[in-house]
């Protein structure tokens, strides 16, 4: 097997690149010794809720934190439901089982991998709580079908916006203001990454922003004086710091991922097999955190293998829907249950896609591709 010549991301390059914003950034944090909500996490609350267009901003210790903590501030618990989608990665439904409630997924639709609002229509009960779903990939879900929904019957509409940093829906609304609240993930490898686990909730809700900033801080806002049973889950101020610099970077960034995607979609154009990313017609900017494609009739297993021997690296977002996930089997749903999202969890693969990725990396990405597809037909 041939040396990695081109990872899925490169993380350290970044960092490389931004040590001289960084490393000041970095010591005026040890410098003055406030690591937990130091000033830069405010500076960074204002700078991410200017950047979403939300009037608030509340970091917390991680994306499933955000998800989970705007459930609890919305009282949704022990007897509720909450829909969602089958092929999210499971920190989606395990925010939902932290408050008692219980996930209801639904399938996705196959040409977009988002979550489908006829079958939301379907799942709704006299439990049903909140609807969250998921802005898969960097493209938001369709919200435009989910909002009458959710307003119809009277439920919270909650956006998992953890890999859409930036996207937009076609009239220009950002992810982090199409619902009553918002959670995002600043994970290492998300388009805005810490150099930890991060997250944070946009909202325009006033209330629901105070009761998130109780619920974060012990149920605190003086210190020592406890209104609300709440939870230790602060973004911490070095990543408060680290990511305030990175985010000066961020529309620059998304930029580059959206012409690698088109570079991408020069160079495997008429691939036999393949199914390129389909942009959906709400979809204004899709911010490319990941770019997946589909294998039609090739084994993934072979063809991923020759990538790797090619040194390029291949990910699979993800492998097990979660409804067959062990971990909800309790769930009582079986193969069969949702096509669309098992059908893209055998046949689905996460080409490198980063930033700084150059037009000859994707054009040999693409150029391995097509030979281990070649190949797997013989």
């Amino acid at each position: 097997m041939s040396t990695l010549r081109i990872p899925f991301q490169d993380l350290p390059l970044q960092t490389r690149t931004l040590r001289p914003e960084l490393d000041p950034a970095i010591d005026a944090v040890l410098q003055h010794g406030q690591f937990i909500l130091g000033p830069e996490v405010a500076a960074f609350e204002q700078a991410w809720a200017a950047f979403c267009g939300a009037p608030h901003t509340i970091g917390v210790g991680s994306g499933t934190d955000a998800l989970q903590l705007i459930l609890r501030a919305l009282g949704i618990g022990l007897g509720d439901e909450v829909i969602t989608v089958a092929n999210s990665f499971i920190a989606t439904a395990e925010a939902i089982s932290y408050t008692g409630a219980r996930p209801v997924l639904v399938d996705c639709e196959l040409d977009t991998y988002l979550i489908d609002p006829g079958a939301v229509a379907a799942a709704i009960t006299p439990r049903t709580r909140a609807i969250i779903p998921v802005h898969l990939y960097g493209q938001p879900a369709n919200m435009d079908a989910l909002r009458p929904l959710a307003q119809r019957h009277g439920l919270a509409l909650i956006e998992d916006a953890a890999q859409a940093h930036g996207a937009t829906l076609a009239d220009g609304r950002p992810c982090g203001t199409l619902g009553i609240a918002a959670g995002f993930s600043f994970y290492p490898g998300q388009n805005l990454g810490a150099f930890g686990d991060g997250g944070a909730v946009t909202t325009d809700d006033d209330p629901l922003a105070r009761q998130l900033r109780l619920l974060r801080n012990w149920g605190s806002v003086v210190k020592y004086h406890h209104e609300v049973k709440g939870y230790n889950s602060r973004l911490d101020t070095l990543q408060a710091a680290i990511l305030g610099v990175k985010l000066r970077h961020l529309a620059t960034w998304n930029v580059c991922r959206h012409r690698a995607a088109e570079w991408y979609r020069e160079e495997l154009a008429g691939c036999a097999g393949l199914v390129l990313p389909g942009t959906a017609p709400w979809t204004g900017r899709h911010v490319y955190h990941l770019f997946v494609v589909r294998l039609l009739e090739h084994n993934r297993e072979t063809v991923m293998r020759a990538l790797a021997a090619s040194g390029v690296q291949a990910i699979v977002h993800y492998p097990v829907p979660i409804h067959l996930q062990p971990a909800y089997a309790d769930l009582g749903l079986r193969p069969g249950a949702f096509p669309c999202s098992e059908q893209a969890a055998r046949s689905i693969v996460s080409l490198p896609m980063y930033p700084e990725i150059t037009r000859t990396q994707v054009a040999e990405v693409a150029r391995a591709l097509r030979a281990a597809l070649h190949a797997t037909t013989r």
